[in-house]
């Protein structure tokens, strides 16, 4: 039975390509429990299917599965390395119902993190938590049950149908009217609460964040109805699902992930109103909210036509911060995204918008230009039309550029076979296209007066650096006071005093940036930055004054000593290391200092933090057990850029031999995880 068994798998196995051309998937209404103790999923599974030709078995996508229990009557389940199997003599234009129960230990998409749990299927890994399809091209309409313990709450895909309260236990149960990729599949468990506010259609918006942060709800979330508004007005197409809900989470691999009606971010995003200044949600918000037409409601069949989920994306989020933030801060964006691009095509790294294997450069943001250099070549009638039309012939189902092109064609008589060659195809970015349009912006052509000048004696160029900073202009403010930079202080004294004058944060944050030696004559006008409304004018300011006057050192420690700073705690970490490095500042309380910086390099924290603590703790050369546990535990993280860098200083750190020995004489402290890395890394 078990060789006719495997037998079985090795012939289907070769059908997995022609599923599509077998069977439709319908709904998968599914019960899920994660066990956070142990780091698994529970679940039931009811699948309904609808078969196109006959056939005796189909699949679902299923990473190392266990099939627990199944209805015997009707179809059988059966599971293997990466499917579960339903077998059964199918017809064709029938529909069948599958039953069945599993366990699961997800290496990837489901992910346990202090207090909260939560996923991130991109692209394709759901099949790791939840059987379902992998494939893109095959949408199924997801009605999930999250059951969770009765302290914390859960955001999922669709609308909230009702919740169950099991002993110490709830049952969320949520509806989907819609089908969609697996992918998109999502949920998140924590300690959240919620607000609801309403779009202008009527459209529920939930805003989630973690119960700590509750005052930070507003900056976090600032424009969001806005953005909301303005995107359905500007797309043309309404809202496509029930009711909308973004959740913050802690350790979160990107930005943000669009799954469908639930949007999942990053907490780096979590900010006051000071911090709202540098680092806001406000283009991630828009981004995965325009993901909600372009690549959920729209989904590319294959990764050529990936531009359509991502340049749309970046494209339709640039318009939401032209509505809130100004036509300068449009052209602003897309100047800098010109400039990465040229410099990527310059050393002969380009690429066509339509390889598979591009960068997230090229279908970010050559895709939005893309898009720009379009709506102008067409006109805006066109280019809405052509949209629209796009996204109502094809929703909730699978599109390809061609798809696109057929609806820029059908609306409008303007050639655009020169635009695609040059946007589409070439690898090479369209620089001088670029340029020419951004010289359309009277506000770029300022900025490129400006920078122009880069190269020319300060001697000659002051009336016009000084012209540029009275502006008031943020950015040609920035680039003027940028050109101060390594200038000979007593020459350009005058043009900082202007800066700093203006009260612009963001042209009194250029000299904060600019500057590292601080002229004795200009300290008492500098250190005024310390107290302007930007963390990283703070910072940058607090670290120029330590070490341009190391006499008022305790000055400006005690002057900053209760600021915080972003969600990374930059200001504090930052404060913490200049505090242990001077001499006679508060000696006694050191001892705390060093635990404070030392407990910010634990997994209590999330990987923002304990990056900046390791960075701190490592350059002042600590030995200290904690510090030596925190850093192991780290290179076993599941984010692999936080994980590579842990694993590179953990490597820097046991070259030197008593460190080595420091590292091995805590084995037994660390978890099997841990030890398992070691063992592996040591050959032990």
């Amino acid at each position: 039975m078990r060789y006719t068994f495997f037998l079985f798998i090795f012939f289907t196995t070769a059908l997995n390509a022609q599923q599509n051309d077998l069977v439709d998937f319908i709904t998968i209404d599914a019960t899920v429990e994660p066990i956070a103790v142990e780091e698994r999923v529970e679940g039931t599974v009811r699948v309904t299917f609808k078969m196109i030709q006959r056939a005796d078995s189909v699949y679902l996508d299923a990473k190392k599965m266990m099939i627990t229990d199944y209805a015997l009557e009707g179809v059988t389940v059966k599971a293997s390395e990466d499917k579960i199997w339903l077998i059964n003599s199918f017809e064709k234009d029938m529909t069948y119902t599958a039953f069945f129960s599993y366990e699961a230990t997800p290496k990837q998409a489901l992910y346990f993190t202090k207090n909260q749990i939560w996923t991130q299927g991109q692209g394709k890994y759901t099949s790791h938590w939840l059987p379902s399809i992998d494939d893109m091209n095959d949408k199924i309409e997801f009605d999930l049950q999250i059951m969770a313990p009765s302290e914390f709450t859960v955001a999922a895909n669709g609308r909230l149908d009702k919740f169950i309260l099991y002993d110490d236990k709830i049952a969320w149960k949520f509806d989907m009217q819609q089908p969609m990729s697996s992918y998109l599949v999502a949920f998140a468990i924590g300690d959240f609460k919620m607000k609801k506010i309403e779009s202008e259609s009527g459209i529920p918006i939930e805003l989630y964040i973690a119960t700590k942060d509750s005052l930070k709800r507003e900056p976090t979330y600032r424009y969001t109805k806005e953005i909301f508004d303005f995107l359905e007005e500007e797309i043309g197409v309404a809202y496509p699902w029930q009711n909308y809900k973004q959740v913050p989470v802690s350790d979160f691999l990107y930005a943000g992930m669009e799954n469908t009606g639930c949007t999942i971010f990053s907490e780096a995003f979590v900010v006051d109103g000071t911090g709202f200044v540098d680092r806001n949600y406000v283009n991630v918000n828009a981004h995965e909210l325009a993901h909600q037409w372009f690549g959920n409601l729209v989904t590319e069949t294959e990764g050529n036509h990936h531009w359509l989920h991502e340049g749309f994306a970046t494209y339709y989020a640039l318009l939401a911060e032209k509505e809130i933030f100004g036509e300068n801060y449009y052209y602003w964006k897309l100047f800098n995204s010109a400039e990465q691009l040229q410099a990527m095509s310059d050393i002969g790294k380009g690429e066509s918008l339509l390889n598979p294997k591009a960068s997230s450069l090229t279908f970010y943001e050559k895709g939005a230009w893309a898009l720009h250099i379009l709506k102008e070549l067409i006109g805006e009638e066109a280019f809405k039309l052509a949209v629209e039309n796009y996204l109502l012939k094809h929703q909730f189902y699978n599109v390809t550029t061609e798809d696109f092109l057929d609806s820029v064609r059908a609306n409008t008589f303007v050639e655009i076979t020169q635009w695609e060659e040059d946007w589409l195809h070439q690898s090479a970015f369209k620089a001088e296209q670029a340029y020419q349009s951004l010289k359309k912006s009277s506000f770029m052509q300022q900025f490129f007066e400006v920078s122009a000048v880069r190269a020319i004696p300060i001697s000659e160029k002051k009336p016009l650096l000084k012209q540029a900073i009275i502006s008031g202009n943020d950015f040609i403010g920035q680039e003027a006071v940028y050109q101060l930079a390594f200038e000979d202080f007593t020459e350009v004294s005058e043009l900082y005093r202007t800066a700093l004058k203006t009260n612009n944060l963001l042209i009194r944050q250029a000299v904060a940036m600019s500057m590292d030696k601080i002229p004795l004559e200009f300290e008492s006008e500098y250190k005024t930055l310390l107290e302007d409304a930007s963390y990283l004018t703070m910072e940058a300011a607090l670290y120029n004054l330590w070490v341009s006057f190391p006499e008022k050192r305790n000055e400006y420690l005690e002057k900053t000593k209760d600021l915080v700073g972003f969600q990374d705690k930059n200001i504090r970490q930052l404060w913490l290391g200049l505090a242990l490095f001077t001499e006679g500042y508060s000696d006694s309380e050191k001892p705390q200092m060093l635990s404070e910086l030392l407990s910010y390099s634990r997994e209590d924290y999330s990987f923002e933090i304990r990056e900046k603590a390791f960075d701190y703790l490592y350059s002042m050369r600590i030995q200290h057990d904690d510090f030596i546990k925190s850093l192991v535990n780290a290179c076993t993280h599941h984010y692999w850029r936080f994980r590579d860098g842990a694993r590179e200083m953990l490597d820097d750190f046991m070259a030197k031999e008593p460190n080595k020995e420091k590292v091995l004489a805590l084995f037994s402290s660390y978890s099997e995880k841990e030890k398992a890395y070691l063992k592996r890394k040591l050959n032990l």
